[in-house]
């Protein structure tokens, strides 16, 4: 199945104010990511190209990073074919447009889990990151609303808790 995925958001901040924050992504200090509430984009050698990761179960490599404009990322997942890239582009002098683009096919099982979960799932993460970039500029926090769906699947797959005992403890 053919996907062309896009997701844009204008910030009325000069490009280099977001580029401060484009240039965290997957460090310590993310900046970019909501990572209060999602699984952290980790890469193996930061950001330039060859360097591999993902986040979450979604894993990828860095295929072109061009500093305070955009990286793209190859998928490495099986039946995932293509890329997704984040762009900044200036549109005025303090207007700047933050986009993110998912441009790929997906075959076999694939396809399944893209329409039932991870689509879902992708779009509620860009649009909490989107926030989180415009929330560093603005007073009134924007705090986007997940529809049923993407909590039900959350709650599904979130981590089991391990039991466990503590056999030096008495238990009695």
């Amino acid at each position: 199945m053919k996907v062309i995925n896009i997701h844009k958001r204008v910030i009325q901040q000069p490009k280099i104010e977001l580029a401060q924050l484009f240039n965290t992504l997957s460090s310590d200090n993310d900046r970019m990511l909501a990572t209060d509430k999602w699984p952290r984009m980790k890469l193996d050698k930061g950001l330039q190209v060859g360097s591999k990761g993902g986040h979450g179960p979604i894993k990828y490599f860095v295929t072109e990073y061009q500093p305070e404009k955009s990286i793209t990322f190859q998928f490495d997942l099986t039946g995932f074919n293509g890329f997704h890239r984040f762009d900044l582009t200036a549109l005025a002098p303090n207007k700047t447009e933050l986009s993110h683009i998912i441009d790929m096919t997906t075959t076999g099982s694939a396809t399944f889990k893209w329409g039932i979960a991870i689509r879902w799932l992708h779009d509620a993460f860009i649009e909490d990151a989107f926030d989180n970039v415009e929330n560093h500029f603005i007073k009134d926090k924007k705090s986007g609303r997940w529809n049923l769906w993407v909590k039900t699947l959350r709650r599904v797959m979130k981590p089991k808790r391990k039991l466990v005992l503590d056999f030096n403890k008495n238990n009695h």
